[in-house]
C-alpha cells in the first residue's frame, strides 16, 4: 500500500521559522571530456558557446535539471512515491495546472469559485495554495516558480538562484560522424540495396572546465520554508548528481571542487564577488590545450576570509 502524504498547508510564520538564517554562496567547478556538457537546439544542438569569447557555456537550467533529477532518487520510498515534502513539481511529462489542482484539492478549495469576503487574519486561497507548493514541492521552495497560470498558485522567487556556467578558457567542437548499422524504414534500405546504414553526427568538446556560481538567501527562504537540511541536500546534489546523470552524449562529466561561503549575519558580511575573488583557477601551461583537471591550478585564498564568512571545501 503507498504511503500517505501528510504534507499540509504550513502558515507563513511555519515557514519562516524553520528558514536558513544564514546567507550562503558556493563556486562549482566542474569538467567534461569528449562529450557535449549542454546543447543548444537553436545551433544544431552544437555545445554552447560564447561567440564574442569563445568560452563554453551551460545555463542554469540544466544543471536545475540535474539537481531535480538527483533529489527524486535520494528522495523516496521503496515503492517510488516521493517522500513528503520532496515531490518535483517541474518534472518529465508533468502538467503544471495538475500540479496547481492538486494543492486545491488538498485543501479542499476550488481554483474557479469566486472567494467571499475573507475573515481577520485568513489568507487568499492563491496565498493557501502558494504555501502548499512549497511545502510539497521541493524545488519549489528553492529555485522557485510562476505558478500564476490557468489554476492559480501564484508566484514564489526561490531563495537559491545558479548563474550560466562558463568554462575557463575557450573551447572547441569537435563534429564527429557516426554510423548507425541500421535503417528506420524499408524504403531507406531498399534504397542502399540493404546496406542499411544511416549517417549522423555529434559535437563534442575534448576537454573543458566550468564555472558556476550560486546565491542561497535567508530573506527569499523565510517565504518558502527552504531549510538547513534542504540546504545540505542540495549541496549533496551538486556534488554527486553528474554520477546518476550519465550520456554518451554528455561524455565524461564530473565535480572538480565544490567551495561554499557561510555568512555569519542574514545580510551578510562581505560582498559576493570579493568571495568568489577568493577562488583561483588558471591553467598550469598557458597556450597548451588542457585535456584534465590536473592541468589547472586551483587556489582557494583562505587567510583572505572576510571576518565573518565561513569558508567549507567540499571536494
Amino acid at each position: 500500500m503507498a504511503k500517505k502524504s501528510t504534507v499540509a498547508e504550513p502558515s507563513t510564520g511555519e515557514l519562516a521559522k524553520k528558514a536558513i538564517k544564514n546567507r550562503y554562496e558556493f563556486v562549482l567547478l566542474y569538467d567534461v571530456k569528449n562529450g557535449n556538457p549542454n546543447g543548444d537546439p537553436d545551433a544544431g544542438n552544437a555545445p554552447r558557446v560564447d561567440p564574442e569569447t569563445g568560452h563554453g557555456l551551460v545555463s542554469d537550467v540544466c544543471l536545475k535539471r540535474k539537481i531535480r533529477n538527483f533529489i527524486t532518487l535520494v528522495k523516496r520510498d521503496a515503492e517510488g512515491k516521493p517522500d513528503d515534502g520532496f515531490d518535483i513539481y517541474v518534472k518529465e511529462k508533468a502538467i503544471l495546472n495538475e500540479q496547481h489542482q492538486r494543492g486545491y484539492d488538498a485543501l479542499g478549495l476550488d481554483p474557479k469559485k469566486k472567494e467571499g469576503k475573507l475573515k481577520e487574519g485568513e489568507s487568499p486561497k492563491e496565498e493557501r495554495v502558494r504555501r502548499w507548493m512549497c511545502n510539497t514541492f521541493f524545488d519549489v521552495r528553492m529555485f522557485g516558480a510562476v505558478m500564476s497560470t490557468k489554476v492559480n498558485a501564484g508566484q514564489v522567487r526561490g531563495p537559491v538562484q545558479i548563474s550560466f556556467s562558463r568554462s575557463i578558457e575557450p573551447i572547441v567542437s569537435l563534429e564527429q560522424s557516426i554510423t548507425r548499422m541500421a535503417v528506420t524504414t524499408e524504403k531507406e534500405s531498399q534504397a542502399q540495396d540493404g546496406g542499411n546504414r544511416t549517417m549522423g553526427r555529434k559535437e563534442i568538446v575534448p576537454y573543458a572546465l566550468y564555472r558556476v556560481h550560486g546565491y542561497v538567501s535567508p530573506f527569499l527562504a523565510e517565504q518558502t520554508g527552504f531549510s538547513d537540511k534542504d540546504l545540505e541536500l542540495l549541496l549533496n546534489s551538486l556534488v554527486q548528481m553528474f554520477d546518476h546523470d550519465r550520456s554518451a552524449s554528455r561524455g565524461e562529466m564530473n565535480p572538480c571542487a565544490l567551495v561554499v561561503f557561510k555568512h555569519e549575519s542574514k545580510l551578510g558580511n562581505a560582498p559576493a564577488k570579493k568571495l568568489f575573488d577568493l577562488v583561483e583557477v588558471d591553467p598550469k601551461n598557458p597556450g597548451t590545450p588542457a585535456r584534465s583537471f590536473d592541468d589547472y591550478e586551483v587556489t582557494v585564498n583562505k587567510d583572505a576570509t572576510p571576518k565573518g564568512v565561513e569558508l567549507d571545501e567540499r571536494l
